[in-house]
């Protein structure tokens, strides 16, 4: 199959997400001295967190909830895990989580290596569920913007993969078609059961090696991998 345009995720596919929330969660416990006001450990808040942040994301994705309860909820869902009952606390971490992790740089390996190849080669776009101003950030912050022609969040497209909408939103954007183009992502519902119904083939990044049952047209666990077949 011969491709021009391949779209890529943004978080767990080239920025490394865990990583830098990781660090960013870090520096917010010692800002506010949550180890002070009842969370037993670093580790402990940071894997309650993870949790509930995908839950809840799981729900902004299928429009049960609004980016603003998803933005602050998270962290005082999380404070309650630990009895810290504190709605302006949580309101604090969660605005300076979205302003500081944006900042943070850390990508998956073979990134850049991987975008320089494919950058002679085709044209090279984003979709992502996160928020608009959040993604632009991280995107110029850790240096790969100048790969991308395109970065189409879900907020400009009006809707969330994994619904076809937004994938015909972004082959209308870039004036290709579903047979020219492919989608590369970590989430086998939001990436790859999304593109795959909107007729996309696709490249299921799975790092971790997780058994799964989905049917896709590639699996790659590193991104150097692409070049066996890009």
């Amino acid at each position: 199959m011969s491709y021009t345009n391949i779209f890529f995720d943004l978080d767990r596919t080239l920025w490394d997400f865990e990583t830098n929330s990781h660090q960013t969660l870090s520096e917010l416990l010692q800002k506010y001295k949550l180890l002070e006001k009842g969370v037993e450990s670093e580790n402990d808040f940071i894997a309650e967190y993870l949790v509930i942040n995908e839950q809840l994301w799981d729900e902004y994705r299928k429009g049960t909830i609004d980016k603003n309860t998803l933005r602050y909820d998270r962290f005082y869902k999380a404070l309650l895990k630990f009895k810290i009952d504190d709605k302006e606390l949580s309101q604090s971490i969660g605005n300076d989580y979205v302003s500081i992790s944006p900042l943070k740089t850390a990508l998956f390996p073979y990134t850049i290596e991987v975008l320089n190849y494919l950058n002679d080669k085709y044209n090279l776009h984003i979709i992502t569920n996160g928020f608009e101003e959040v993604q632009h950030v991280k995107i110029k912050n850790c240096g790969i913007e100048k790969y991308f022609d395109q970065i189409i969040t879900s907020e400009r497209a009006g809707y969330k993969k994994p619904d076809i909408r937004i994938f015909e939103y972004s082959l209308e954007t870039v004036n290709g078609n579903a047979n020219n183009s492919l989608m590369i992502g970590d989430s086998l519902e939001a990436d790859i059961v999304g593109a795959r119904n909107a007729g996309i083939h696709q490249v299921y990044f799975n790092p971790t090696k997780e058994t799964h049952s989905e049917k896709t047209t590639f699996e790659i666990s590193s991104l150097k991998e692409l070049l066996n077949f890009l």
